[in-house]
């Protein structure tokens, strides 16, 4: 349980987020263009191409034509397999720069000693440094799927005169790989970070703990939503393994070092 010293130090990290400028627009912007403005751009331009330009494009990705006809057929491969890729980029980028910075930002504005002598064992302090990264990244997720499907949907009712509703494939993703996939790696950046001796150091580790389990991800969308869904309680189990683990080994020396 989390009580509510923790609570506290999971509010400041998330404060420290949001009060900066520079990191808080970027935690904007990025959402917008890759989950509102990217995927909105690829719908529309196929309010522009001619049957033939259809045909040709979904026969070079070796896609058939399904019974709605050509356009829906591009608009729901575009919806259902293209823009998944870029909306999983959202909750794992904000992830990464929170996480990245967790212990080794203390370090930075000589905080950490300070956060040594509260009232909290350091076993408790490493669980909230998750938390933290976690909260706001799949705040933000949610946030943007709600704002994806707003516009994605007023365009394609524009487009087609009708509605199209996401594939099986999204309530896994959104409710499932992307809460366990995003728990790995934030376990894996906190606890990696307190070795680290700069933000920058952290976050370039992190983008390398971060890619294979995007590609993994991203190939069992293309494949099969079972897959998905298997990869998906995969990611739980070892997210709740690798955060016992971790927060049982984290010590001082590894912090301090």
């Amino acid at each position: 349980m989390i009580n509510s010293m923790q609570t506290a130090l999971i509010k400041k990290d998330i404060r420290g987020v949001t009060a900066n400028k520079n990191l808080f627009q970027a935690l904007l912007i990025l959402p917008l263009i890759m989950a509102v403005i990217l995927p909105a751009f690829f719908i529309f331009v196929t309010a522009f191409l001619e049957p033939a330009d259809l045909q040709e494009l979904l026969a070079s990705i070796g896609q058939g034509m399904l019974n709605s006809g050509l356009r829906e057929t591009l608009i729901q491969l575009i919806l259902n397999d293209i823009t998944p890729f870029f909306f999983l980029m959202v909750p794992t980028l904000v992830a990464m720069v929170m996480a990245a910075s967790s212990f080794v930002g203390e370090k930075e504005k000589r905080t950490l000693e300070t956060l040594l002598y509260c009232p909290l064992s350091l076993r408790q302090i490493f669980i909230a440094k998750i938390i933290a990264p976690f909260v706001l990244s799949q705040f933000v997720s949610i946030v943007s799927f709600a704002a994806m499907t707003l516009v994605a949907q007023t365009e394609i009712l524009f487009i087609t005169g009708s509605l199209m509703l996401p594939g099986l494939s999204w309530p896994v993703l959104l409710l499932l790989v992307s809460p366990a996939a995003s728990m790995v790696m934030i376990t894996l950046i906190v606890r990696d970070s307190a070795k680290d001796k700069s933000i920058e150091e952290a976050q370039q580790r992190s983008g390398l703990l971060i890619l294979p389990i995007l590609l993994l991800v991203i190939g069992a969308i293309l494949i099969s939503v079972w897959l998905l869904l298997g990869i998906g309680v995969f990611c739980a189990i070892v997210a709740l393994i690798l955060l016992r683990r971790s927060s049982v080994s984290f010590n001082y020396e590894r912090l301090l070092q």
